[in-house]
């Protein structure tokens, strides 16, 4: 059964989420994994002119981008994120912008040489109507790159999310979840090419890694 996602809802959501994750004081950072220092870097994305983060969260990656020379655009869906991410970072250039992924991605004419997510709007978005419209927006040779948690054995596709520890209000949001296999199916449907789809293992032994695809167009 497909997902129902409620956008008001999960603007709800993101909104509180967003007043605990970010911080006045937080410095650009560019990295694809939950562990501080482990695993590769910006390399990943080339060397690319032009950015677009969806899902962009605090804004410290597209900063980082943006000292490095990149033109740096990020979309989420949070209003709340979006004003404090502005305030904090405008000043190198980035550009931030409130939207809804998928809205955002059919609305705009804007292309791209990288497109990416760090546990981001990949992680949250169906990659069925997610990943063409990603392959539009890329710049020919363009680069897309994301990383969120791998799917636990078994359980596949579209899950149910609660926000923080199973009480008070009720709010919820739905992550997709597939293997590496399944995801370079998906990106080639998509149009997408060159696709390297892995877990990265957790720094410790038994610890939760990182899923991480690249493809290009």
């Amino acid at each position: 059964m497909p997902a129902r996602h409620d956008t008001a809802a999960e603007t709800e959501l993101w909104d509180t989420y967003a007043g605990n994750a970010f911080e006045d004081d937080a410095e650009p950072v560019f990295h694809w994994t939950q562990y501080a220092g482990h695993g590769p870097g910006p390399e990943l994305l080339g060397n690319p002119r032009t950015a677009l983060e969806i899902g962009c969260g605090t804004g410290r990656a597209l900063a980082f981008l943006a000292q490095r020379g990149v033109k740096a655009t990020g979309v989420d869906l949070s209003p709340v994120m979006v004003k404090k991410t502005t305030e904090r970072w405008q000043h190198l250039g980035v550009e931030f912008v409130c939207a809804e992924v998928i809205g955002h991605l059919r609305s705009s004419t804007a292309t791209y040489d990288a497109v990416y997510s760090v546990f981001g709007a990949a992680w949250f978005t169906d990659p069925a109507n997610l990943l063409p419209l990603v392959a539009e927006r890329l710049n020919p040779g363009g680069t897309l790159v994301f990383s969120h948690p791998p799917a636990i054995p078994g359980a596949y596709g579209p899950q149910g999310m609660y926000k923080g520890g199973f009480a008070g209000k009720a709010m919820y949001t739905y992550r997709y979840s597939y293997t590496p296999r399944r995801w370079t199916s998906l990106l080639r449907r998509a149009g997408f090419r060159d696709i390297d789809a892995q877990v990265l293992a957790a720094p410790q032994a038994g610890h939760i890694g990182t899923l991480l695809v690249r493809a290009s167009v």
